[in-house]
């Protein structure tokens, strides 16, 4: 069996304009009532829990379904948190628990909105790492809408 280094692990990255305030791309990732109304990679998913506590050790759980009736439990621990500038979280599937990566999600104010840099690193493998960023793409769309719509 070949082992890996974290370096040689697969990642997702992304960089995306936001005309919305750190703030306001802030409270999306961090308020559960929030996250809830974007999260997941179906643009009819429904998220039926977002809990939250964001803080340094801190927990959060967050279950979505898709259509068709299938749902996603995912989990971690909080690593860093610089209110409206960087979170850093761990990131487990309940179904592979022992597959443990890592988000990192960094605000930078820009002229108008905000830039966010994206960085999901650590996948167990390639595929793991595909189907994560087919999520997140999903993912990023809903958030793009919801900050263009919302008034949070």
């Amino acid at each position: 069996m070949e082992s890996s280094t974290t370096q040689d692990r697969p990642s997702v990255n992304f960089t995306w304009h936001y005309n919305a305030s750190p703030e306001k791309v802030w409270r999306a990732w961090t308020d559960p009532k929030a996250l809830a109304q974007w999260f997941g990679p179906d643009p009819e998913g429904v998220v039926s829990v977002a809990d939250m506590d964001v803080r340094v050790g801190g927990r959060y759980h967050i279950r979505f379904g898709v259509p068709g009736g299938e749902e996603h439990n995912v989990s971690g621990v909080y690593q860093e948190v610089v209110v409206n500038r960087k979170l850093v979280f761990s990131w487990a599937w309940q179904s592979t628990p022992e597959r443990v990566s890592r988000v990192t999600v960094t605000l930078q104010p820009s002229d108008p909105g905000t830039e966010l840099v994206f960085v999901h690193e650590q996948f167990f493998d390639q595929v793991a790492r595909d189907r994560h960023n087919q999520g997140w793409t999903g993912a990023f769309a809903k958030l793009d809408r919801f900050l263009n719509l919302s008034t949070v």
